[in-house]
């Protein structure tokens, strides 16, 4: 469940908002830098998610579903009273579909969620991550300010009725971009337990939580 942090150690940004603890959960393991055939197999599998292969993407959910159901991981991010919400790109919307949202609707497909709701959406872009310097990534507050919620109404008229909602995206690396995703959602829908999921993890595969510590994001592990 989100635990908010002080006040004093979030931004006081439009929405006064504070930033959470984030439980997350990733499938598999991505070593961007690693040599050896596993190393390449997890540079494969990126580029055919980051490409929302479309052969490719039920196969991935149905091996989460497998690890879900068959073995017992990834419990807070899934089940049936779950709402999934697919975390957009860098930059805003061109098409219909991202890759994000692709795989929240097959997660929901094999039946580990009860909706899917693509209400989150990019203001503006922002730097990729992927093509830019450590010190150079966009910030916690950088994404959060490109971040706003929009949907249809029935969404909102359902807000008071959400317990569970689950961010959905591809990979998690340090953890901020699904840091300022939560803080915008935990603003909308105050009483909701928020976790995420992410397919794919630098490292190992597991599951720990995303801090706003010291004014950046802080994964553990």
């Amino acid at each position: 469940m989100i635990s908010p942090v002080e006040s004093a150690n979030g931004p006081a940004g439009d929405d006064e908002a504070s930033f959470p603890a984030l439980p997350f959960a990733s499938c598999f393991a991505y070593l961007p830098g690693g040599s050896g055939s596993v190393c390449e197999e997890g540079r494969v599998l990126c580029a055919r998610l980051k490409a929302a292969d479309r052969a490719w993407l039920p196969r991935l959910a149905a091996r989460v579903w497998l690890e879900t159901i068959g073995h017992g991981r990834f419990g807070p991010a899934f089940g049936a009273r779950v709402v999934l919400v697919p975390v957009p790109g860098s930059a805003p919307l061109q098409s219909a579909h991202w890759v994000g949202e692709r795989l929240a609707w097959c997660l929901k497909e094999v039946g580990l969620a009860a909706e899917v709701w693509p209400v989150l959406r990019r203001r503006y872009a922002v730097r990729k991550s992927a093509f830019a310097a450590a010190g150079e990534r966009p910030t916690v507050l950088e994404h959060y300010a490109s971040f706003s919620l929009e949907g249809p109404l029935g969404v909102r008229e359902h807000r008071g009725n959400v317990s569970r909602l689950t961010l959905v995206d591809d990979v998690i690396t340090r953890g901020r971009t699904l840091l300022a995703a939560a803080a915008r959602i935990h603003a909308a829908f105050p009483g909701a337990e928020v976790s995420a999921f992410a397919l794919l993890r630098t490292l190992d595969p597991c599951e720990g939580d995303v801090r706003w510590i010291s004014g950046d994001a802080r994964r553990r592990p």
